[in-house]
This record gives C-alpha cells, sequence and structure tokens, in this order.
C-alpha cells in the first residue's frame, strides 16, 4: 500500500547478491553494530537491512501498541525506492482484515505473489484505495517480529511494486521466509531493546523534573506521592531489563527470582514491606553486567583468570550503580553479595555467616535455583527434583552447607513444591 512509504534518507540501491556467505551472521554483526541509537534510527536500518536481505522495492516496519483490549499496529518506519510518498496518519487493528493485522494477530509469516489475485478463503484482502496512480503493489512477504518471551513487537511489511504498464506482478525470490525467520526475533527484541533504553532516559528525565518540582513545591509532594512511587518502580523494571542487553536467553529470570525472594522473604515472617522491598529489589542482583566488558559477556568458551575477575566484578558494578540512591539501598546490597557463601569463600569481600546481608542470602539460593532449572549454552535445564538434590545435598560445584544460610536452605527444602509451583506459572514460552 504506497500510501505508507515515506521519503527516503538518501537514495537506496537494491545490491543484489551483495551478501556475506552467511546471511544470519551478517545480520546478526549488523544489528550488534547499532547500539547507542535513537528507537527510529534503529527501525530505518534494520528495515534497509531486511529490505537488502529480501530484494524488496519498498517496506514499513510496524509497531505493536495496546490500551486495555485494543490492540492495534502504528507504521514507525516507512521506506520506497520507487516513488516517494509521505506515509499518512493511521493505525491498522491487530486481527483478520488486513494482511499486516493478520500477521500481527496470528504470529505467521505471510508471502502473496499478486496482492490483487488474493484467493477469497484468506482471512486476510489488499485495499487498493491506497496505492498512488503511478505505481502498483505487486507482491507482498509480511512477517513477525517477537522477542525472547515470544511476545509480538510489531510487523515487517515488505513490497515489490510495478509501474502500470508492467503486465506481470514481481514476486520474492523463494526461500524469503526461511532466511529471514532466524533472525526475525533478534530485531524484534533489538527494537524491544532499544525502546526499553529510551524509556529509561525519559523515566530519568522524568524523575528529575519531578525531583526538582517538588523542591520547589513542598505543598504537592502529598499529591503526587503516589505517582513518583509508580514512576520508580518502573524505572527499576527498566534498569533490571536493560542488565540483560548482552543475555538473550534470561527469559522471565529475574521476574522468577523475585517471586521466589518473595516467597522466602514471607517464610521468615518479614514485615510486609521489607517483603515487597525484596520483591522488586531481587531483580536488580545482576545490574552490574551492564558495566561489564561485552566481550567477556558474549565469550562462549571458558573465561581466562584476567576475564573471570573483570565478571566477578559485575558485583562491585551493580552496588555502584545502586548505592547513591536511599530508595535502592537492599537493592545495592543484593548486587554487592549475592556471590558471598555462608563459609566465607565467596566474592567479591569474602564474607561469610550473618555478614551476608539476609536479603541477599535470600536472592543467592532464588538465582542459583533458577540458574539450574534453565537452559544455558553450558548445561542443560534441570528438572525440579534435580534442583533440589543439588541445593540441598550438593554436587561437584555446590556444597550447600558452606554456600548457603543453612536456615534458608532448610526453608527451601519444607517448601520447596511452591518453587516448581513459581517456575510452571513464569517459564519461558
Amino acid at each position: 500500500m504506497l500510501s505508507l512509504y515515506g521519503w527516503p534518507e538518501g537514495q537506496y540501491h537494491r545490491r543484489r547478491g551483495v551478501l556475506s556467505s552467511d546471511p544470519v551472521l551478517d545480520f546478526l554483526q549488523f544489528v550488534e553494530g547499532q547500539k547507542n541509537q535513537s528507537v527510529r534510527e534503529l527501525l530505518d536500518r534494520l528495515l534497509r537491512k531486511s529490505r537488502l536481505l529480501t530484494k524488496a522495492e519498498a517496506g514499513t516496519i510496524f509497531i505493536a501498541r495496546h490500551r486495555g483490549k485494543d490492540r492495534w499496529l502504528e507504521p514507525a518506519s516507512v521506506q520506497n525506492d520507487v516513488i516517494a510518498v509521505r506515509k499518512g496518519d493511521f493505525v491498522v487493528p491487530i486481527g483478520p482484515g488486513s494482511i499486516a493485522g493478520h500477521v500481527a494477530d496470528k504470529g505467521k509469516t505471510v508471502i502473496i505473489d499478486d496482492v490483487y489475485n488474493i484467493a477469497k478463503r484468506a482471512p486476510y484482502s489488499f485495499d487498493p484505495t491506497r496505492e498512488h496512480r503511478r505505481y502498483k503493489t505487486s507482491s507482498m512477504f509480511c512477517f513477525a517480529l517477537k522477542n525472547y518471551q515470544d511476545e509480538m513487537i510489531g510487523v515487517v511489511q515488505l513490497i515489490n511494486c510495478r509501474p502500470h504498464k508492467r503486465r506481470k506482478p514481481t514476486p520474492f525470490e523463494s526461500g524469503v521466509a526461511q532466511l529471514v525467520a532466524p533472525i526475525a526475533r533478534v530485531v524484534g527484541h533489538s527494537i524491544e531493546r532499544a525502546e526499553m533504553l529510551e524509556q529509561i532516559k525519559t523515566q530519568n528525565k522524568n524523575l528529575r523534573d519531578r525531583n526538582r518540582m517538588l523542591a520547589e513545591q513542598r505543598t504537592h509532594i502529598e499529591a503526587l506521592q503516589e505517582e513518583t512511587e509508580d514512576a520508580f518502580q518502573l524505572s527499576t523494571k527498566l534498569l533490571a531489563r536493560a542488565a540483560e542487553i548482552h543475555d538473550e536467553k534470561t527469559g522471565n529470570h529475574i521476574i522468577r527470582v523475585n517471586e521466589y525472594s518473595y516467597f522466602i522473604a514471607k517464610l521468615l515472617d518479614k514485615p510486609d514491606a521489607w517483603c515487597d522491598e525484596v520483591r522488586y529489589s531481587a531483580q536488580l542482583h545482576d545490574v552490574g553486567k551492564m558495566s561489564v566488558d561485552a566481550a567477556v559477556l558474549k565469550k562462549k568458551g571458558r573465561l581466562d583468570d584476567a576475564e573471570r575477575e573483570e565478571m566477578n566484578r559485575h558485583t562491585e558494578y551493580g552496588y555502584q550503580i545502586l548505592a547513591e540512591s536511599p530508595r535502592l539501598k537492599m537493592g545495592a546490597d543484593i548486587a554487592l553479595s549475592h556471590h558471598e557463601k555462608w563459609d566465607a569463600t565467596g566474592y567479591p569481600n569474602g564474607i561469610g555467616g550473618e555478614k551476608i546481608p539476609i536479603s541477599a542470602r535470600i536472592v543467592q539460593l532464588a538465582d542459583i535455583y533458577d540458574a539450574l532449572r534453565s537452559k544455558r549454552p553450558y548445561k542443560p535445564a534441570f528438572s525440579h527434583a534435580k534442583a533440589v538434590d543439588i541445593l540441598t545435598l550438593g554436587d561437584d560445584r555446590i556444597d550447600p552447607n558452606g554456600h548457603f544460610d543453612p536456615n534458608i536452605v532448610l526453608l527451601f527444602k519444607e517448601n520447596q513444591k511452591e518453587f516448581a509451583r513459581i517456575w510452571t506459572r513464569l517459564k519461558d514460552a
């Protein structure tokens, strides 16, 4: 639909055949090089790369939005080699009817060789009223973008056009769906990650502005208190998610660690307010990984001594990030001490016993249980029964007597079925 296409930022040429021997690796390397860009810049470059990969003449990236039960797509990046047309202000409902709406609803790829000859039984149709008088849409390739939790982020719609004088449609080459499938999730995750980082920047600015306003207008503190708390909770959640920027396979890990930690805190008969604080602070345990050398974080093989020392410093980095905020004192304690051990053989400070903050002792066991249940590059996902055995009896890496607070291990052993229920309720798609 040509009215979707915007003014290109520069002349774009289809370089047929100018791709690496491994297009998936080429795309991954490209995405990895797009850090520190605005969401709009990232979308424009991802769309250009998608068009180059599929040899499409035009395209649109739609971003999924929702409010209550309403769901729709908004065009966020539009490009066209054939004719420059400004995009209009409109949205596409998610659901049957339009092609992009159907793809967003079902999450399935759609390839149409000729949009003017769609089967009548298809749950979507093409709207020719948006066509430009000089050019007509020919073929379309439309696929969904999802994150690592299998949530729909948006839709990429790629198009080949034809002048009216050209009679035959220009279909996409065979195999484009198989070519794009491995990278669609990477693109979706990259977009989500960029949006999160922008939200963090915006939220931090809003918090700074609000704090200045509170300093000038003390009488408004009570009225703004609830709103400020909501903003604080959102910033904490976004900060925890941003810490996973180099780990594409953590899924709902931080959410589950929050819930395990809250459950243990309740078993310890801690006050409700303290339990709630553990619940939102636990997710910050690995926030220091934002500052660890990216090459170390992403290394596939065993780390050497210097690399291991850099990785271990994520505890200190996390403390430095969080310690300046009084509201995040518990989060700072957890970030610093969740790798300390009861027998004082942990890091970074080698403290033991009750010198380790109780919040860190709680999160330590919660974090390790979830890591045991999760698939990692260096290990398979373990069953609940095996995870319980390792945490209570030990294995070649974990000695429960030296590793954990014995009271917390005992509570875990007596109430381990609830950990299995939390895992099942919040497991990754």
